[in-house]
């Protein structure tokens, strides 16, 4: 590490909170090589604020206790293989952290250590998780000063809804190219990059990769485009749903299965060993272990709704004919259906599926964990699919659940005793995240928005 380090005279660290904020330190390098190993004391407050909360959340949040009420100091010790240099801040380098208590005890409520207690698990069972990311944002003309000047009444950077179309990157391509160099150089390659339906919607795709480094890289992915952005004079927003009548934007989040051992796809057909029942309902091209991941997932989704969409605004995203699905369904190359399957004859190594639920403003250590540990629980109990595959434009059977409609029925269906939930992430991390959700509500529930004056100010 002296070695890596020889030039430097500073180096940034960070960890995760409950919302997928970074909680960062900059130190300097002799400070930092001394606490390498041991760890270094860093304030339990980041899982007990909010986003936005200068203080405790007090009294009136029930999660509180769990990570120290007194201000004690957890302790962060360094991750070395999350090593990366910072492109925009003179190559300062960089490092992610885990949480643990003052007894060397994991903390139960850090994602990056949540995402790897599920990694693990797999690993028992001899399956790598591989995961992808394709994240949609909006880009504005803003700054964050003009933002509150102008009350946020943004200027989007394009000024039309070009989707799929070259011409929308005309005059921007300082940007664009500034995106794919110094997303390479920071540990975050783009596969892809093209505009959407929404004046200055983007949606980029991430390398593939394990399930760990991909949480990590699409974590830094947001923050990385938000820096980049400011380099340019542009603003990047990835709130679920910024605006009424246009489209908001998801994170579509890819599954697939390695074999340890072989390196092969688990999910594909062709790969699979021993002989199971002939192929039926839309099953042709999945293997078994893949629908039982799959019956894990739809069984699981109601109840862990509020991980994958954890603010107010994310269930304005969710609704009928904006390819958002609001109940459980899956379906071969369906875009509309809650889980899509994907597979081909042609390239049996690429089966997967694809999840439609979740929104850009998820937090993705814990989102992949959820998920995650969803499949893994319709594995262990060989659950069977609850559905029919669906191919209609509105996805989804008659006799499917639908999914909460609010941050508050997905946090009261997550909460409940035995919920899915509960069973696969833990009651202790279910409490705290429940509680941290309710909090949410609860300042929503106080808010005064502008569509209540502009509504009842005169006429009442």
């Amino acid at each position: 590490m002296n070695e890596i380090l020889k030039n430097d005279e500073r180096v940034k660290v960070a960890g995760i909170d409950i919302d997928g904020v970074l909680r960062e330190k900059i130190m300097v390098k002799a400070k930092f090589l001394s606490m390498l190993y041991d760890g270094f004391g860093f304030s339990g407050t980041i899982f007990g604020w909010g986003e936005r909360e200068a203080s405790s959340l007090g009294s009136e949040f029930e999660g509180w206790s769990i990570v120290l009420p007194t201000y004690s100091y957890l302790v962060a010790k360094v991750d070395l293989g999350t090593f990366r240099r910072i492109p925009w801040e003179e190559n300062l380098p960089f490092f992610l952290v885990k949480f643990f208590t003052k007894e060397g005890q994991p903390v139960s409520v850090c994602p990056r250590h949540i995402l790897g207690r599920i990694i693990h698990e797999y690993h028992s069972m001899g399956f790598e998780p591989l995961c992808g990311v394709k994240y949609e944002w909006y880009n504005y003309k803003e700054t964050p000063y003009t933002l509150r000047e102008k009350n946020f009444k943004t200027e989007p950077l394009t000024s039309d809804l070009f989707n799929l179309a070259l011409d929308d990157f005309q005059g921007k391509r300082a940007y664009f190219n500034e995106l794919f160099q110094m997303l390479q150089k920071f540990d975050c390659p783009l596969e892809s990059l093209c505009s959407e339906v929404g004046p200055g919607l983007y949606q980029g795709a991430l390398h593939y990769g394990s399930a760990l480094t991909m949480g990590d890289r699409a974590q830094l992915f947001k923050v990385a485009v938000k820096q980049i952005g400011l380099r340019q004079g542009i603003m990047a927003s990835f709130m679920a749903k910024p605006h009424m009548s246009i489209p908001g934007c998801s994170a579509r989040l890819h599954f697939s299965l390695k074999d340890i051992r072989s390196g092969k796809n688990i999910f594909s057909r062709r790969n699979e060993v021993g002989i199971r029942e002939p192929p039926r309902d839309g099953l042709e091209d999945m293997s078994q272990v893949m629908s039982w991941f799959v019956a894990g997932l739809l069984r699981g989704l109601p109840s862990i709704l509020a991980i994958l969409a954890p603010y107010v605004n994310s269930y304005k995203r969710l609704g009928e004919n904006e390819w958002s699905p609001m109940m459980v369904s899956w379906g071969h190359e369906n875009r509309n259906s809650a889980i899509r399957i994907i597979s081909s004859q042609a390239d049996a190594e690429s089966t997967r599926l694809e999840v439609r639920v979740s929104g850009a403003d998820m937090n993705p250590h814990l989102a992949l964990a959820a998920l995650l540990a969803c499949g893994i629980w319709g594995i262990r109990n060989k659950l069977a699919i609850p559905v029919p595959p669906s191919s209609g434009v509105i996805a989804g059977d008659s006799r499917a659940e639908r999914f909460p409609k609010s941050l508050l029925e997905a946090t009261q269906k997550m909460l409940e005793p035995g919920s899915v939930a509960r069973e696969v992430l833990g009651d202790e991390f279910i409490d705290h995240y429940g509680s941290t959700r309710l909090h949410e509500w609860k300042l929503w529930e106080r808010a005064i928005t502008d569509w209540e004056t502009k509504r009842y100010f005169e006429m009442v």
